[in-house]
């Protein structure tokens, strides 16, 4: 299991401190949806050349035209891209198959999905590398929680890997380990904490003692 720090409320310049101080306990950072609005891809390119043997996960949230897009995500950095599993199907193959061009991974945003196991499934055969369960922040402000919807997809997937994320704090990680994704995604509790490395270490060692 790896942990996923999901950057999204930095500037380039803050998600390069963050980066600094919490690369030593995360596996993957997230160049997360407001930096993409906001920088562009050039902002992941500066940091990718800051930090040329870090995993950078570019989140793009393709809905079309999508091999380009995963290419050029690849091109200014990323090692892992990001589609929305309510894309087209043939978006979704198309976009696997760059990212395997390159020797890159994609993963696939369940956001929005309302039959997850079906479309889990579909996404299973379609050769996804990852397939994420993501309760968006209007929903978790409503007190919905990942955990449901992640064991449908961690029952129904054959061969591809699961991710979860969406408001995973302190107190709710150690629930959501024990059920084994293969990524856990954490943005707020570490990129917000006074001490982001501190609480990144308290994370990986949750991860690590499970």
């Amino acid at each position: 299991m790896k942990l996923q720090l999901a950057i999204d409320l930095e500037d380039v310049d803050g998600a390069i401190e963050l980066i600094e101080k919490t690369k030593d306990s995360v596996d993957v950072f997230e160049y997360g949806t407001p930096l993409v609005i906001n920088f562009g891809l050039e902002g992941l390119k500066k940091i990718r050349e800051r930090f040329p043997d870090i995993t950078l996960l570019a989140d793009v949230k393709i809905m079309d035209v999508a091999g380009y897009e995963v290419e050029q995500a690849i091109n200014y950095g990323a090692d892992i891209v990001t589609i929305l599993a309510a894309a087209e199907d043939q978006s979704i193959k198309d976009a696997v198959a760059k990212a395997h061009e390159h020797g890159k991974e994609l993963l696939v945003d369940m956001i929005g999905i309302q039959d997850v196991e079906k479309r889990a499934k579909e996404l299973d055969e379609m050769g996804a590398d990852y397939i994420a369960t993501h309760t968006g922040y209007d929903l978790q402000a409503l007190g919905q929680t990942p955990l449901e919807n992640f064991n449908k997809i961690k029952a129904t997937v054959q061969q591809t890997k699961t991710a979860v994320a969406g408001g995973i704090k302190e107190d709710s990680a150690p629930t959501i380990i024990s059920q084994q994704p293969d990524l856990l995604i954490v943005g707020g509790a570490i990129s917000t904490d006074d001490n982001p490395a501190e609480k990144a270490k308290v994370f990986k060692d949750m991860i690590d003692n499970a």
